[in-house]
Order: structure tokens, then sequence, then C-alpha cells
């Protein structure tokens, strides 16, 4: 008989395999711990590997801010050819000599660090009248789309041995390493495209802390809910607050807190005796609910019902 779906929170780090989706994956983890409800947080191309965290349960609530975060990831390019997509899913267009010096190289990376501009793809997800631009161009139809700012935080030559070159990117949200590739290829003279893409780290959260599917296959329940990461590491830095049961009631009603905290303005991650509760937004003395967790507001529903039903 099959096992029931049950209730889980919590973050998995996980290790997406080759040729699969960022959806298809998400769902195999699913149905391996048997989660009534699992998000992921920044989707990878089905050539892309590495680090996707899965989302389980009440996680899903406070995620966003992964969505955000910077990401880092280590880029194989073929030099001196281009194709119809910018990675090896497409048809090649162009062959060019690779001719550059060890010089040439480095001035031309140090040129795509900071800030940069980059057009988005039209093979990509980015949608345009509610539409994913690959299904334009698949019709042959291209869509005019306006650069956008990214900022390359880190860009490291890894090695190059031949008209193979890895490099290790960290960059702002909505980088196209793919684009990045294809421009430092052209920045080169010699075109290029990216083969490999692995992810190694989104914000705090590392591939090396992640698990692959074999290695959960083979485990234990017990063994893999182990693996699971708890609600609060979404928001390692976030200032804490330690609330009553009255406050925590007020809060679950919607209602602000009028307290003099000593803690800055913005998100604060809020505790009960029982934990972590849910997240507020702090402005001067007040104190709004952002995002509770679910069994928070129900509990607060259920003692506002009975007090009506008393009066």
């Amino acid at each position: 008989m099959a096992r029931a779906w049950r209730s889980l929170d919590g973050v998995l780090l996980f290790d997406k395999p080759l040729e699969l989706s960022s959806n298809t994956a998400l769902q195999k983890v699913r149905r391996l711990f048997q989660a009534e409800k699992a998000g992921h947080t920044g989707t990878l191309d089905p050539l892309a590997t590495g680090l996707l965290p899965v989302c389980f349960g009440e996680a899903t609530k406070f995620s966003n801010s992964l969505l955000d975060a910077d990401k880092t990831y280590t880029a194989l390019l073929r030099l001196g050819q281009t194709t119809t997509t910018g990675d090896a899913e497409g048809e090649v267009t162009a062959e060019r000599a690779v001719n550059f010096t060890s010089s040439e190289l480095a001035a031309v990376l140090a040129r795509f660090r900071g800030e940069i501009e980059q057009l988005p793809p039209m093979y990509s997800a980015l949608k345009h009248q509610g539409i994913p631009l690959y299904e334009y161009i698949r019709k042959g139809i291209t869509i005019e789309r306006p650069v956008r700012a990214v900022v390359i935080h880190e860009l490291v030559l890894n090695h190059l041995a031949g008209n193979e070159m890895e490099i290790s990117v960290r960059c702002s949200k909505g980088t196209y390493v793919r684009t990045l590739a294809e421009d430092i290829g052209e920045a080169l003279g010699c075109g290029a495209h990216l083969i490999a893409l692995r992810r190694t780290a989104i914000a705090h959260f590392k591939l090396s802390d992640g698990y692959d599917l074999q290695q959960l296959t083979v485990m234990s329940e017990q063994m893999r809910d182990a693996c699971v990461l708890p609600l609060v590491s979404l928001m390692p830095d976030m200032p804490q607050l330690m609330l009553d049961a009255t406050q925590i009631k007020r809060l679950a009603q919607g209602q602000r807190l009028g307290l003099d905290t000593g803690l800055p303005d913005g998100k604060v991650g809020l505790y009960g005796v029982g934990g972590f509760i849910g997240v507020g937004l702090q402005q001067g003395r007040r104190i709004a609910p952002e995002r509770l967790l679910s069994t928070v507001a129900k509990s607060a529903a259920c003692v506002h019902l009975t007090e009506v039903v008393e009066q």
C-alpha cells in the first residue's frame, strides 16, 4: 500500500542531475519524501546541474529571499563556436579561430566584473505578454527586449585547455551565464557557447552540503528527514524578537504591536516559547505581521471564534 502524503517543513539542498527540468526534479524529491507541499527556488535548465533548494511545507512561504540572492556557478565554455541557443543544445552558427594571449584574456574577464548590461536571450523563460520568449523564437519570431543591468561580483578563470575554458561566476539575480559566455567569446574575437553549467551556491547555501537523488534514494526515511534543514535556515542573519502568547495572538489577528525593540527597521524573525513563528516588519516602534506560520494563524482564528461564541 502506498504511503500517505505527510506534512513536512524545511529545506533540502538538492543536487539536481543533468537532463532533468527543475520541476521534474522537484516532483521526484517530493514523492521520495511524500511531502504534501513542496516548491523549488531558482530554476535550473535541464542541461545545468547543481544546487536546487527544495522547500517543503511552510518553508515555501519564506523562500522569496533565495530568488533575490546572489548565485555562484562553475561554467564550461567552448571557444571558437557560436550556437543558435548560446549553449550545447543549439545548432552551430559560426566557427572562428581561437587566438588570444593570456594578458588579452585577463583584460577581457576584467571588463565583465562589476555591473554590466545583458540582453536576455530569446531562448529563455522570460515572458512577453504572458508567453515565454522561447515560444516565440520556436515560431521564428524575435521579440525586441531591453538590456538589463546585472552585477558580476566574482569572475575567475579556473583553467583553459585547448578550446575549452572553465570559469567560476558569482552574480546577482537575473544574470544569464549563457549570455555571459557568449559575450566573453565575442570580446575575445572567437565566439563561444556554454557546454556545461553547475550551480554551487545560492546565498549562504552551498552545494557541498547538498544531496543527490541516488544518495537520498538509499537512505531510510529517518535519515532523509535528517537532511532537511529547519525553516530558520532561510533567514540566518535576520534579527530575532521573542514574543509572549498575547503578542503572538495579536499579530496572528492582523494587529500591529507597539514595541521598543532596539532593532533596526526591516524584517525580523518572530519567536515564541515553541520557537520560530514567522516574520514581522519593524517600522519605528511598530511591528507588523508579514508572514506567519499557518499553525499560528489557525490557532489565533480558533481562539477568536471561541471568544465570539462565548460572547
